[in-house]
């Protein structure tokens, strides 16, 4: 099963109000485990970068001058995450953000179904703790001190980090574990894992194993071993 953990930072709150994309970071997994392959760019969002997005995530007026435009990354975008789910943290903030860009180059937006929340995955786990990203991290243990401002690529590979845990840990897709996760409504679901083929080791005694085993019969009493 191939996911996608995606994140985006943005010059605001809300795209009808003119706010863009500034930058998106997607990480790939394959069942359940991250597989080295990720997206990351920054762009220009055609517009000045209000004060309050600056402290947030630090990206500048002249830094993102000579990024391109999203129109420039979206077809890279789309063939990178295809028909893969995506793992958002607020899905709802950036798939918003995301269609809004899409549609504004004639694109298709993207249906919100395909889109997994690890914010509402975790107030299901974890009712009345936090639930930002911070407190994740925290709660697991998951090191994210390089997190000193938020940035699209870092947040999407911590977040790959938290839903693993979220789904019950590095124990995913092992027999033990009876090779289930969680739905996007809370239900147990089993999820298909490849196993490489072991054929059966040979358990036979040696002949060491088996001249201790007779010299051990001698010592004992009518042993049942040798009745017929």
């Amino acid at each position: 099963m191939r996911e996608i953990v995606l994140d985006t930072e943005t010059t605001g709150l809300d795209p009808n109000s003119g706010h863009r994309i500034v930058e998106i970071g997607c990480v790939e997994m394959v069942n359940f485990s991250v597989t080295g392959n990720y997206l990351h760019e920054y762009l220009n969002p055609e517009r000045d970068m209000p004060d309050e997005a600056f402290r947030v995530h630090g990206l500048s007026n002249d830094f993102l001058a000579d990024k391109p435009l999203f129109a420039d990354v979206a077809d890279k975008f789309l063939d990178f995450i295809g028909d893969a789910r995506l793992v958002i943290h607020n899905a709802e903030f950036d798939m918003k953000f995301i269609n809004a860009e899409l549609m504004q180059i004639g694109r298709s937006p993207i249906p919100m179904d395909r889109a997994r929340d690890t914010v509402a995955m975790a107030r299901r786990k974890f009712p009345g703790a936090q639930a930002n990203l911070d407190a994740l991290c925290n709660r697991f243990g998951i090191d994210n001190t390089a997190r000193t401002k938020h940035g699209a690529l870092l947040d999407s590979e911590l977040l790959a980090e938290v839903y693993i845990e979220l789904l019950g840990g590095k124990q995913i897709g092992l027999s033990l574990a009876g090779d289930e996760a969680e739905d996007d409504d809370g239900q147990t679901v089993k999820t298909a894992v490849e196993r490489t083929f072991r054929p059966p080791r040979p358990h036979a005694a040696s002949e060491a194993e088996l001249a201790a085993h007779a010299e051990l019969l001698t010592q004992l009493d009518n042993p049942i071993w040798t009745r017929d």
